[in-house]
């Protein structure tokens, strides 16, 4: 089952990288990358199924709430910072501003609730296979894709030749994975939280059998 998981997963990023690359087999030169491109495109799904994921996980146990309730909203202020351009055009300017520290706030209201849970909860976490997944993701994300993204280094690099497609197509490339590393890590946390809930389940029945 294990081998038969990561091999979906190779394929999974292989298909990521495909069609982040469609763009520029389509539209070759004048592939820009920006927003409403497939790849920007991909990256709300990836962050909307994980916010789904990780709040349906956090349902099905109570042991790991807290780490799935913290990731459900950390997925969702990610979504709504990717559709920043439309809250502020459809709504209001900053409106997505407001929607992440609304969502900021719940969270924090939610900790200060639970906060006797929070040690043992995020313990328990950290020693699962989702954890060690959710980390290089949001290392990716967060860290890796901001650094190689920077306008600075590709001026230097290209000079007078400078491309901002190229740079574009390299960070909006790196924050994919991240977000599908993310989203590879709700699938795992979900697996996870119901293989104990059958556990559980099971242990009671044989209880109740007895």
């Amino acid at each position: 089952m294990f081998l038969l998981r990561s091999f979906i997963y190779l394929l999974c990023l292989a298909g990521v990288a495909h069609l982040i690359q469609l763009e520029g087999f389509e539209l070759k030169q004048y592939a820009l990358y920006s927003e409403e491109t497939l790849t920007e495109h991909m990256q709300d799904v990836l962050t909307f199924l994980s916010c789904i994921l990780f709040f349906y996980a956090s349902r099905i146990n109570f042991q790991l709430k807290i780490p799935a309730v913290l990731l459900a909203a950390l997925s969702a202020m990610m979504f709504v910072r990717e559709f920043d351009t439309y809250l502020d055009l459809y709504f209001f300017d900053g409106a997505w501003q407001s929607i992440v520290y609304s969502i900021l706030a719940g969270v924090f209201v939610y900790l200060i609730t639970n906060r006797g849970s929070i040690f043992n909860s995020l313990k328990a976490y950290s020693l699962t296979p989702s954890y060690g997944i959710c980390l290089s993701g949001m290392v990716t994300l967060l860290a890796f894709s901001r650094m190689m993204g920077k306008g600075a280094f590709w001026h230097s690099v290209m000079g007078d030749d400078y491309v901002r497609a190229v740079k574009n197509i390299v960070e909006e490339g790196i924050e994919t994975l991240g977000y599908t590393l993310i989203f590879i890590s709700a699938i795992e946390l979900v697996l996870i939280c119901r293989t104990r809930m059958a556990k559980n389940h099971k242990h009671c029945t044989d209880e109740v059998t007895q």
